[in-house]
């Protein structure tokens, strides 16, 4: 009595291969991707917290512009003399133009002096710059900005990189928009900011998946802020732009010329 050879384990090994690669392509989840997950109702409100007033710091960068109806008064204080008449400010033009702040805080007006400028918002400094020039031009119009206004995104975000806040209630979304989202592989539980207070940098780690983030005082971005978005534990290569479509066309036409070949 003849035995019958043993079967050939390809075609289940690599029916199997076919079944781990259709798992692992689609392991992440959309409950992993989703923003602002709550057990509530599509309708809730919730009111976030609003954002504190930015405080100057030492080394800070303010465009101050000064504006008369006598050209020559406003030339005085301006920083380069006639160099913005008649030209739109760009944010190279404003940057020329600014005044850093010194590390005691201070900041040197041409003819009006020194200016403590730390620790105070940009509409106290507007107020205090007024009422120095109220000795010298009574109709002067001040316009103080802040130049160094940036937000850095860095990690798994589709376009990484450094953006200038042109609003100042600009949210973590509304940045997070500023980068192309955050990639298929960022992991949304553990968003990490570093923030420049007083007392030095701080961190701060938080979800985006939970609405809660709302109503966080890190839920509005403040100049200068650096958001690290890390990627999922586990990740090796890019999933997303693994030729899966390529690779199980590949195999499945070999699993069906194998088993013609076996009948």
């Amino acid at each position: 009595m003849t035995s019958t050879p043993p079967r050939p384990l390809i075609l289940p090994a690599l029916t199997g291969l076919i079944t781990i690669l259709l798992l692992v392509s689609s392991c992440v989840t959309t409950r992993k991707l989703t923003y602002l997950q709550h057990e509530g109702t599509g309708n809730d409100i919730i009111n976030s917290a609003s954002p504190p007033p930015y405080t100057i710091k030492p080394y800070d960068n303010l465009y101050i512009r000064i504006m008369t109806p006598d050209p020559k008064l406003a030339d005085m204080f301006n920083a380069i003399p006639g160099s913005m008449t008649g030209i739109s400010m760009t944010e190279q033009s404003a940057d020329m133009l600014s005044y850093t702040v010194d590390g005691d805080g201070n900041i040197k007006l041409p003819y009006a002096g020194k200016i403590m400028a730390a620790g105070k918002t940009i509409d106290m400094v507007t107020d205090d710059v007024d009422k120095i020039l109220k000795a010298y031009i009574a109709d002067a119009a001040v316009t103080v900005k802040l130049v160094n206004n940036y937000v850095s995104l860095l990690g798994e975000f589709q376009r990484p990189g450094k953006y200038l806040i042109y609003k100042e209630r600009l949210n973590i979304f509304q940045a997070l928009a500023m980068a192309g989202d955050l990639g298929n592989f960022s992991n949304r539980q553990k968003i990490q900011i570093i923030r420049q207070t007083e007392g030095g940098n701080l961190i701060k780690e938080f979800t985006l998946n939970d609405r809660s983030i709302m109503t966080s005082d890190f839920y509005y971005v403040m100049p200068n802020d650096v958001i690290y978005a890390e990627p999922m534990k586990g990740r090796f290569f890019r999933m997303d732009q693994f030729p899966y479509g390529v690779i199980l066309s590949a195999l499945t036409t070999f699993v069906l010329f194998w088993s013609v070949l076996e009948n």
